[in-house]
Formats: C-alpha cells, sequence, structure tokens
C-alpha cells in the first residue's frame, strides 16, 4: 500500500466596498482593515475547497 501526502485548502472569500483614489489605494485600504479585524472571515464565507495528493517519499533510513 503506499502513502500519500493529502494537502487540503480551504478558500473563503468576502467582498467589500471601499472608496478611494486608485485600485492599489482601494486595495491596501482593504488590507488595513482586515488587519485591523474590520473584515472577519469565517465559515459563512466558504468559497472553495481543493485537495491535492503527493506520494510521500521513502524514509531516508529505510534505503540503507
Amino acid at each position: 500500500m503506499n502513502t500519500y501526502r493529502v494537502t487540503i485548502e480551504e478558500t473563503l472569500k468576502m467582498t467589500v466596498e471601499v472608496e478611494a483614489q486608485s485600485r492599489e489605494e482601494a486595495e491596501a485600504e482593504a488590507e488595513r482593515r482586515w488587519i485591523n479585524s474590520d473584515y472577519i472571515l469565517d465559515a459563512d464565507n466558504f468559497s472553495g475547497v481543493t485537495f491535492r495528493a503527493s506520494r510521500k517519499p521513502p524514509d531516508r533510513d529505510m534505503e540503507r
């Protein structure tokens, strides 16, 4: 039987409106507010999940 390492990646997504002079300024302001916990993403913001498997490399000690 093979052993696999499976990475599970969940994605949360929220769209907010920010008034700004430019796209860069809007992104920076949204990031600042997110860092300050003005925006809290939780299970209600779930937008997807991916699963990626790769074979686990053999233990080096087993090769000797």
